[in-house]
């Protein structure tokens, strides 16, 4: 009987009852994810993933314009302000909802299925955007590509595209060193390739009528497709591993145009032209709303990139720390890259005789018309202009992989059991659907219809969705129950800045960022071009639509439920019964025994038998439950 007793006592037996999916071999007791759905391979898959998706285009032709035309050095007192106030919370809270549910942009929303049209009006909106940023990369791609000769083709006049207007803009000086002719009656090379070459623009007489597509865009923007396929063929396996070379390529090459830059005669011209502080621009309240516009779109929140990204992590990965290195280091890079542009700018400045003023640009005009322009300007030219180009490409693939992996990740997530399976299937017929819808930016016109994407898409659609997010989980969720979340998956609560910011801050800069937007409204416009009120109608009804799918989704998820319509309204707005963490595991307290086909009443049993004891995150979860018992009784 003793040693009957003994054999009990050294081999304990676990009721099936009591038995988890997890304790059914002992290959999962070491798996930390959801294996089915997939997961980062790596350490740094994650964080270079992010530093990819935030670090883009925006930092190198939009950053240094905006810092030099809103106060120069004194731009970085509002900028690195509303990082605090706006990105750093903002970004912290995207990446928590994303990691403690393991969950996309569309099932996350099981916090509160009333809100759920959130998450469908993110996929509108990131649709949109990567249908014309992808035409960004295909014009990249062009330009790459026709780096790729001894003599770049926008150097000099006299090709079948050029107009009588053309001059070789190349530092004809008189004795005192200023150019004896008016540019502004005159147009360089550079310039007139890429709207008369790359473009075609000549061929198309507005918006209305975008002409024939261009069969040498056309092909590109097909290549660009095809590289983001390949690369997200696998998921966050693939993508996960090629961002170890394109989130940390760029910066070789921009520390490579700086080092060239900064050694060029009049670079500091440009430098202080860049960087002179002028702090009378922060008594203008445009300044501060630049400032928030930056940091807004940079960090890329609310495109649901940072939410799915988060949502292959394991469930204790420490994204407090991630989230202060990618936000700063992203800012860092806004900077540096500013300093690598007014360097060449300066240079081209004194070789024209012009202030620095009449050759800085923003956006395409930076990247495809002044920059090559003053790359025909230094020797070697055609490897410096491969090299900025290359730069260009590996920033922009990183962002396009996070905007697709967003789709795919969040419809999957919707249809696990039928499309999950198939996943490199069904990233392939997003990325024809994409393609096919993208070919319109390929005509002669298609330059009007990529600007008018680009004002409103992601305008004030987004501003809206991103409120409604704050608002639902800080509001509705509740903070506390937010605040425990947080605790019982990092070990320790958020404190009083992140709480302050969630609560009130954060939402209210967003606030003030919509209403200047609707108060300052401009119609678009490409150069000299303006565009129809039908042109501008359509645009703002794209970006309405995102906003009404907020109400649509209420009204979804008010008729599933039963009751009055305040029973409704509450049942709508609380968890799910399956709403927490993946992994049951994982699950203390509140969310014990809700995930289905649960069996264990006390999942920390598995952590138990899986670690051997009693871990640091054992003890965060009893930690948890003893406050969450503490509440019940004292409202009892």
């Amino acid at each position: 009987m003793k040693k009957l007793q003994g054999a009990h006592l050294r081999k304990p037996v676990t009721p099936d009852l009591l038995m988890t999916p997890s304790d059914q071999g002992d290959v999962d007791l070491d798996v930390d994810f959801a294996a089915d759905r997939g997961n980062w391979t790596g350490k740094l898959d994650f964080l270079l993933s992010c530093i990819g998706y935030c670090v883009g285009l925006g930092n190198v032709w939009r950053f240094p314009y905006r810092a030099y035309t809103n106060g120069g050095g004194a731009f970085l007192v509002p900028y690195f302000l509303m990082l605090a106030i706006c990105g750093i919370p903002l970004f912290f809270l995207e990446l928590s909802l994303g990691q403690f549910s393991s969950l996309g942009p569309l099932a996350v929303w099981k916090i509160s299925p009333l809100f759920k049209g959130a998450g469908a009006a993110m996929l509108l909106i990131v649709g949109l955007v990567a249908i014309y940023y992808n035409m960004i990369i295909a014009y990249v791609l062009f330009y790459l590509f026709a780096s790729l000769t001894s003599n770049l083709p926008w150097e000099h006049c006299g090709n079948w595209w050029n107009t009588d207007l053309c001059l070789e803009h190349r530092g004809s000086k008189d004795g005192n060193g200023a150019l004896p002719l008016n540019l502004t009656s005159t147009v360089s090379p550079s310039e007139e390739y890429w709207s008369r070459y790359v473009l075609h623009i000549q061929g198309s007489q507005g918006i209305g009528s975008p002409g024939h597509i261009r069969w040498n865009l056309c092909l590109c923007l097909l290549l660009a497709w095809v590289i983001v396929y390949l690369c997200i063929l696998k998921g966050v396996k693939s993508s996960g591993k090629v961002v170890y070379f394109t989130a940390t390529f760029p910066y070789l090459i921009l520390l490579m145009l700086l080092v060239r830059g900064v050694t060029l005669p009049g670079a500091w011209k440009g430098i202080q032209f860049y960087l002179t502080p002028q702090f009378h621009h922060l008594l203008s309240s445009k300044v501060w709303i630049e400032a928030a516009l930056q940091i807004f779109y940079s960090l890329g929140v609310g495109f649901g990139g940072l939410l799915t990204f988060a949502s292959y992590n394991t469930f204790h990965q420490n994204i407090y720390r991630d989230t202060f290195i990618v936000t700063l280091g992203n800012a860092i890079t806004s900077i540096l890259a500013g300093f690598a542009i007014f360097s060449v700018l300066g240079y081209m400045s004194q070789e024209l005789g012009v202030p620095v003023d009449q050759v800085a640009k923003a956006g395409p005009g930076l990247a495809f018309v002044v920059y090559p322009q003053a790359m025909t300007m230094l020797p070697l030219s055609p490897f410096w202009s491969f090299l900025f180009f290359f730069m260009l490409l590996t920033l922009g693939l990183d962002s396009q992989f996070a905007f697709l992996e967003t789709i795919v990740t969040a419809v999957t997530d919707e249809f696990p059991y039928y499309l999950r399976p198939k996943k490199a299937v069904f990233s392939g017929l997003i990325c024809v659907a994409m393609y096919l819808m993208g070919l319109v930016l390929t005509t002669d016109g298609g330059m009007y219809w990529l600007v008018l994407l680009d004002d409103y898409s992601a305008s004030f659609g987004l501003m809206v969705v991103v409120i409604t997010t704050c608002l639902a989980v800080t509001r509705v969720y509740g903070i506390q129950r937010f605040c425990r979340d947080i605790h019982m998956m990092l070990g320790f609560k958020p404190g009083f800045y992140f709480r302050a910011c969630w609560l009130f801050l954060s939402p209210a800069t967003l606030l003030a960022l919509l209403v200047y937007s609707i108060v300052k409204y401009q119609p678009s416009e490409y150069g000299s071009y303006r565009f129809p009120a039908w042109a501008e109608l359509l645009g703002i009804l794209m970006g309405l639509l995102s906003c009404l799918m907020i109400p649509a989704g209420m009204l979804v998820a008010v008729l599933r439920e039963e009751g009055s319509l305040w029973e409704r309204l509450q049942q709508a707005s609380r968890p799910t019964m399956d709403w927490g963490p993946s992994l049951e595991e994982n699950r203390t307290g509140m969310y014990v025994a809700t995930l289905a086909g649960s069996q264990s009443p006390k999942p920390l049993m598995v952590h138990m038998r899986k670690y051997g004891g009693i871990t640091s995150f054992e003890n965060t979860a009893i930690e948890v439950d003893r406050e969450i018992a503490e509440e019940e009784e004292s409202m009892m």
